[in-house]
């Protein structure tokens, strides 16, 4: 555990995966079809860890291949407006496109359409991997989806035992998203296999039972590999909080409520706000409170990496927020 929080500490991370483009209509509440304006911003699951990571006071560069055209420059344009390190950043010729992702700022009957066909950040290489100094780093992180496709998941895995080989701690977003996947049986095994390899895991409880065989078993498999490999497991719930386990702990946290405005990005600002929190010294409890919270101003706003707080917004939340709810054990 001392390795993973030191690690941590240094709050200089490693982030490994996509950046992508979002569109979303604009006022909020339109529908896709019916709109005639939209806005762009930054997306893609690790460029919006990266990027939250970064605006909470933290530093993080990006490891991944974004297309060599408009799109591509632009999502790396994003980065560097943030303050995101893009010195891994790569850009790829040919058919190759970055992801793009159009969503709706609203809850109910929400439509997100994502495009991920001949993705260029799958393109992401073993000698890809091989050319960052994983020593400058304090903690490699990545999402599932680095994994869904080669030879991105070679590589992926291949970063793990270059940063391990470095002492790094490996934290690790399950974000299992099955359209990126050839099929859910090759998707449970990397996945599993991605999991026992990682210091800290967050996943929500869909995401558990996906590993697991069942959303029934998700729970037991949290908190077995909080028992064997991991040393930090964070099984999210939705409206029921999440149950942070670690050596002995068993931690029930709550969640900050907020009408949403949209339900994408929860889980990238929770990764970052998390991440940043465990940085800063605070406890693992009052950590994962944080990355709630983050999580809840990031539903509240249209966007994703653009929604994301800094330090002020986040303590400005807190204080006028009545708390978060109250779990039963």
């Amino acid at each position: 555990m001392q390795r993973v929080l030191a690690g941590i500490a240094q709050n200089n991370f490693l982030v490994v995966g996509r950046a992508g483009m979002d569109f979303f209509p604009d006022p909020p509440g339109v529908k896709t079809e019916e709109a005639d304006t939209f806005k762009a911003g930054l997306g893609g699951s690790s460029a919006n860890i990266a990027a939250g990571v970064v605006k909470l006071g933290g530093q993080a560069a990006l490891v991944t291949s974004v297309s060599d055209d408009s799109v591509g420059r632009y999502c790396v344009k994003q980065l560097q407006s943030y303050g995101v390190d893009c010195v891994h950043v790569k850009s790829v010729g040919g058919e190759f496109r970055n992801s793009l992702a159009v969503y709706e700022s609203r809850v109910e009957e929400h439509q997100s359409v994502i495009y991920r066909n001949g993705a260029a950040d799958f393109q992401f290489t073993k000698q890809d991997a091989e050319e960052v100094a994983y020593g400058d780093y304090g903690a490699l992180v990545t999402a599932g989806t680095v994994f869904a496709a080669e030879p991105s998941r070679s590589a992926a895995f291949h970063a793990f035992e270059l940063a391990r080989s470095a002492g790094l701690p490996i934290v690790f977003d399950v974000d299992y998203r099955p359209y990126s996947w050839p099929s859910p049986q090759v998707a449970e095994e990397v996945l599993s296999r991605a999991g026992a390899l990682s210091d800290v895991i967050v996943g929500n409880d869909e995401e558990f039972g996906f590993m697991a065989g069942g959303i029934d078993k998700g729970l037991a498999k949290a908190r077995a590999l909080s028992q064997s490999t991991a040393k930090i497991v964070i099984y999210k719930m939705g409206e029921k909080g999440a149950i942070t386990f670690a050596g002995d702990q068993e931690l029930h946290t709550g969640i900050y409520k907020v009408t949403a405005l949209k339900p994408t990005g929860a889980g990238d600002s929770f990764m970052a706000g998390f991440l940043a929190s465990m940085a800063q010294g605070l406890s693992l409890q009052h950590a994962v409170l944080r990355g709630s919270a983050c999580a809840a101003i990031v539903v509240g706003k249209p966007g994703c990496a653009p929604a994301m707080p800094y330090p002020d917004d986040l303590k400005t939340f807190l204080a006028q927020h009545p708390g978060p709810s109250v779990v039963k054990e």
